[in-house]
């Protein structure tokens, strides 16, 4: 599989729409993410993508052809569910080997290519044992075989971790349109909105409103939790400390401030405030995100 570019493509289910209108970009070889919340049609366009739901609107092509309206076995694509979908009563070398019995082709070459698969897989040892005896697929197992396969590959999930660790570039999705296309980075440090913003990063962007953010000239302010420094002598904002989660390496705090709220910061592991100490907070002003009253970005 090579490049796939949705021009204007929309879903609709009866009197609901899914997907209203989107145009995408896929080069050759990326491994593409779409993440979103539960519902957001992340699903829908990879069964759009892959033939499986018909498009209401829009064009499909894969490699420059257009494969709107071509049955799936004609895109020259795969799809792995996240629910496996083997047969319990086979062996894993009679699962890889079936659709190749049903292609006609021969027992040497069947052979040939399940072990080939096998070895790509890491399943050379398995190939005797039932899918239930499995284990499932890990993301740092997928990630390894596009490196090797260098093939185009699109995963879907809810997870933004997942989508940060796993990408080449993260498409998020918000009720079926898309909110913003980019690498990790880039939507880690320019989120063009507050959903990207408070959507992408764990734990999330600390998002204030009013007076502190009226003070950078916006009228919401972002700042991850790792972007504020922590005092007991002075600051911008005067705080105190409540629940601490102590996480080994780091320490998160959840410090209600005067005039701010509730503000999670990161900090050192071996950090000594807990619950009841004052302490003052001080963004770090280069870190500091602006949005305006429809939570657009403003930097």
């Amino acid at each position: 599989m090579g490049s796939i570019s949705l021009k204007n493509v929309s879903k609709v289910f009866g009197g609901t729409i899914v997907i209203p209108s989107i145009d995408l970009e896929i080069a050759d070889g990326e491994f593409v993410v779409f993440v979103g919340p539960s519902g957001c049609g992340k699903s829908t366009l990879l069964r759009l993508i892959a033939g499986l739901e018909d498009t209401t609107k829009g064009q499909i092509f894969i490699d420059g052809e257009d494969m709107t309206a071509a049955p799936p076995a004609r895109r020259g694509l795969s799809m792995v569910f996240q629910s496996y979908a083997l047969y319990p009563h086979m062996s894993v070398y009679g699962n890889i080997a079936f659709p190749l019995k049903m292609a006609g082709q021969d027992k040497a070459t069947i052979d040939k290519k399940v072990k080939g698969a096998a070895r790509t897989l890491n399943l050379t040892d398995y190939l005797q044992r039932r899918p239930g005896q499995l284990s499932g697929t890990m993301r740092l197992e997928i990630s390894e075989l596009h490196q090797t396969l260098k093939i185009t590959m699109i995963y879907v999930t809810h997870d933004q971790i997942e989508a940060m660790t796993m990408a080449d570039k993260i498409v998020v999705l918000n009720a079926g349109r898309i909110e913003q296309v980019g690498t990790p980075m880039e939507l880690y440090n320019r989120p063009s909105n507050l959903f990207v913003a408070t959507f992408i990063g764990s734990p999330k962007m600390n998002i204030i409103e009013g007076a502190p953010a009226r003070r950078h000239d916006a009228d919401k302010i972002g700042i991850r939790p790792e972007h504020i420094a922590i005092s007991t002598s002075e600051g911008e904002w005067k705080g105190v400390v409540g629940v601490s989660e102590h996480l080994g390496s780091d320490t998160l705090l959840h410090v209600q401030c005067e005039d701010v709220g509730l503000v999670t910061v990161r900090g050192h592991g071996d950090i000594e405030l807990r619950h009841g100490s004052p302490v003052y907070l001080t963004p770090d002003e280069a870190k500091v995100h602006h949005f305006d009253a429809e939570g657009n970005a403003l930097d």
